[in-house]
């Protein structure tokens, strides 16, 4: 019961004010000028790959047990603060007022005829190159971030909480971080970062599948279907190149009844990715939208029902 009132509350502080401007005392932030410390180190010492399996080891476990250290003294301490201070440090690694609110944002500008803007703002959400985009390759982008981000950046750190708290809810999102600043299969990175990008896709595991399963239930929830997206999770959930992105990918996909994947440009380079689903191409605003509240309801549905069976387990 306890875990499920420090979760509620994140949640709440999430959807209430998401990650202000100001916050300069973000966990996630604070563990990304780690790594970029640990990285500049590490590179002048020791080989490559050595280097990149010890940035992981030491910024993962140093994450795990300073928070264990923390969450500790804040119960032995503090403890009528316990609850309130464990739900703070458990919000910082949920981002769902933060994506939604991003993809809301670049589908605006896209229906306002503001294409400019909306490739500034997709900046901040894609990999990809946005310089040359237009508004339904803009679109079709938008819904596959907020696939992939419902697990990265919101079940997934509910799913590792749920089994070890917020110690091993930061620490995933410092395996996340990790990836995403060293985990590139470019020149700078194909060695450093491979053991960062091969822990992400190993912890990404299972949270990506459950993620996938509840898009399903939101889509039938929303009067979808629940047949069609676990249908095209199953049959292209592996196409992506990733062993885990595909699988929420597909169940939107699927959701949606459009198209997602196919080539996209990244550092300058055309990349050929698979396609995923059979529906509608192009993809519109609309779908864009349907694809926000989709992602929602995934999300809140997700960590009411991990909630109610961790608490009976």
């Amino acid at each position: 019961m306890h875990r499920i009132i420090v979760l509620a509350l994140a949640f709440t502080l999430d959807l209430a004010i998401g990650e202000p401007s100001w916050f300069f005392i973000h966990p996630v932030r604070i563990i990304g000028k780690a790594i970029s410390f640990f990285e500049w180190a590490l590179r002048k010492i020791l080989p490559q790959r050595l280097g990149g399996i010890l940035l992981c080891l030491l910024i993962v476990g140093g994450t795990y047990w300073l928070t264990v250290l923390l969450v500790n003294r804040i119960e032995d301490s503090l403890s009528r603060w316990a609850v309130p201070v464990t739900a703070f440090l458990l919000y910082t690694t949920i981002a769902l007022k933060g994506l939604t609110g991003e993809a809301g944002k670049i589908t605006g500008l896209v229906r306002s005829g503001d294409i400019a803007g909306a490739r500034s703002e997709l900046k901040s959400l894609v990999g990809r190159d946005t310089e040359n985009i237009d508004g339904q390759p803009a679109m079709k982008a938008v819904i596959e971030s907020l696939a992939e981000n419902a697990s990265d950046g919101v079940l997934a750190p509910v799913f590792y909480f749920l089994i070890g708290g917020v110690p091993l809810a930061m620490a995933y999102k410092a395996v996340n971080t990790l990836d995403s600043m060293v985990g590139y299969k470019n020149e700078k990175y194909r060695v450093f970062g491979w053991a960062s990008a091969r822990l992400d896709d190993l912890v990404n595991l299972i949270p990506s599948r459950i993620t996938g399963f509840f898009i399903c239930a939101a889509s039938a929830v929303m009067g979808f279907g629940f047949k069609r997206p676990l249908g095209v999770m199953l049959r292209d959930g592996r196409k992506h190149p990733s062993p885990n992105s595909g699988v929420p990918m597909a169940a939107m996909a699927g959701a949606l009844d459009v198209t997602l994947g196919g080539p996209a440009m990244y550092g300058g380079r055309l990349v050929e990715k698979p396609l995923i689903g059979g529906g509608l191409l192009p993809v519109d605003a609309a779908k864009a939208e349907t694809a926000i509240k989709l992602t929602l309801y995934a999300s809140i549905l997700g960590a009411l029902v991990m909630s109610l069976m961790g608490a009976v387990l």
